[in-house]
């Protein structure tokens, strides 16, 4: 598979450096010299220096043969330009692009519908939003994504060391809680992804992924002595496209919010285009104006700043004074594994969130979501059974199945099912696959049309 990116910024080296991993053909198109140098000293990866809504460019890149591209760049104009030229030259190749601005949410669709077209249109400002609003609904979560239409959860939780699960082998979970058992499908462990087995031991410290059907994921968090909070009261810090956004979902569900930004100009925007929320001009990494805020009667905190270092000193600063929990927006992945050491466990990730949507659009089979766990070592991947793939049809201990990967989930039709060595997929099943990430090209290939020779 040959893959063009246009843009080498975060979300474009990062999803190059996943590609590579996986033996995948990916050709790198920016104009920023440093960018370009970032690239060619870090990735194996071809590099072509110019606009990448040139034709020219595009041309030399090789867009013919390829078939993906995804304009990434900073700029929603030229990742649209870059598509549209693209179509005109590549008609086959699918497109992809990041279109961030809210001006263009209600033409989405359009895009896909008229000719020349965009497959595709990433928005990682809304995904991290619908983030934020599952990490409020799921108490304890340190990561939590959707899967089949939402009626399945997959969700991490940090293990503390006072949980009946910690110290036990998974192979002694049903004799030490006798029903509603969770799948634990991934554990991370000092940054590493472990695949479990029934007997690797739960430790402290361990964030455990486990599957849940939506009705029981109350009851599982409890299993990790994460109970229900209810949420009434929200501080946004950072007042930007993403704390709009924040803010009018919060309004729709009568949450009392409060909104702390800097900028005057943008503080008189927020206040006359929201509702019922409170604007306050300042800084949200004043301790200060915090108290005066009564910052220990919020129930959640989510710092939002296009600042790193400020969402995190704003978010300890507010846990520090009483806030029961923060959500810290975080766009620099080398910061990920630092966090949890310094007291910050929900994390969300614009860059992140826009990988994930492009994973699911770059995976052989019929991928319908595809979802890195924090590291970026792993992913969940929900994907259709294909009546001529070689997952279906036989027993799962007698797939050919590569180490580092687990079935965690067989869905058919309203039936969630649970699965054991001896279950056997069916066409048209929709199956859940953790894996690590030197196991998913050998997964693209089980998903896969199998070819018939006659």
């Amino acid at each position: 598979m040959k893959v063009v990116i246009i843009g080498a910024g975060e979300v474009g080296f990062h999803v190059a450096h996943h590609l590579t991993l996986e033996n995948k053909d990916v050709v790198v198109i920016d104009k920023n010299p440093d960018a370009i140098r970032r690239v060619s000293d870090h990735l194996d990866v071809q590099i072509v220096s110019g606009a990448g809504n040139s034709p020219v460019v595009l041309e030399e890149a090789g867009i013919q043969n390829a078939e993906i591209i995804l304009a990434v760049t900073d700029s929603d104009e030229t990742n649209l330009v870059a598509c549209l030229v693209a179509d005109m030259i590549s008609p086959t190749t699918k497109k992809l692009a990041r279109i961030r601005g809210a001006d263009y949410d209600r033409y989405h669709e359009m895009f896909s519908l008229h000719a020349p077209h965009i497959d595709t249109i990433i928005n990682p400002e809304i995904e991290v939003v619908k983030t934020i609003d599952q990490f409020m609904s799921v108490p304890g979560a340190a990561d939590v994504g959707e899967l089949a239409d939402g009626r399945i959860k997959f969700v991490g939780v940090y293990l503390d060391k006072d949980c009946q699960l910690t110290g036990i082998r998974l192979l002694d979970l049903p004799a030490k809680i006798k029903q509603g058992r969770p799948l634990i499908a991934a554990v991370v462990r000092e940054e590493e992804v472990i695949i479990p087995r029934g007997s690797d031991r739960l430790l402290p410290g361990d964030l455990v992924y486990f599957i849940s059907e939506e009705d029981k994921l109350l009851d599982m968090l409890s299993i990790f002595n994460k109970y229900d909070q209810p949420v009434n009261r929200v501080l946004i810090v950072g007042g930007g496209r993403i704390g709009f956004r924040l803010a009018t979902l919060l309004e729709s569900k009568s949450i009392q919010t409060k909104i702390i930004e800097k900028n005057p100009d943008r503080c008189t925007l927020l206040a006359e285009s929201l509702n019922k929320s409170v604007v306050l001009c300042g800084d949200g990494s004043d301790q200060s104006l915090l108290a005066e805020e009564n910052i220990q009667d919020m129930d959640v905190v989510v710092t939002l700043t296009d600042d790193e270092e400020t969402n995190i000193l704003a978010s300890l600063l507010s846990t520090r004074l009483g806030a029961r929990k923060s959500i810290t927006k975080i766009s620099k992945f080398s910061y990920f594994p630092l966090l949890k050491a310094i007291g910050i466990e929900q994390v969300v990730s614009p860059r992140l969130s826009a990988i994930n949507t492009i994973l699911q659009h770059v995976r052989r089979g019929k991928v319908l979501s595809a979802i890195s766990l924090k590291g970026e070592q792993a992913e969940v991947i929900e994907a259709i059974a294909l009546e001529t793939s070689d997952i279906v049809g036989k027993p799962l201990k007698n797939v050919s199945f590569p180490k580092g990967a687990l079935v965690a989930g067989i869905i058919r039709k309203e039936d969630i099912i649970i699965p054991k060595g001896d279950s056997v997929i069916e066409p048209d099943d929709r199956i859940i696959i953790f894996a690590r990430r030197q196991a998913i090209p050998r997964i693209e290939k089980i998903l896969s049309v199998k070819l018939e020779y006659f």
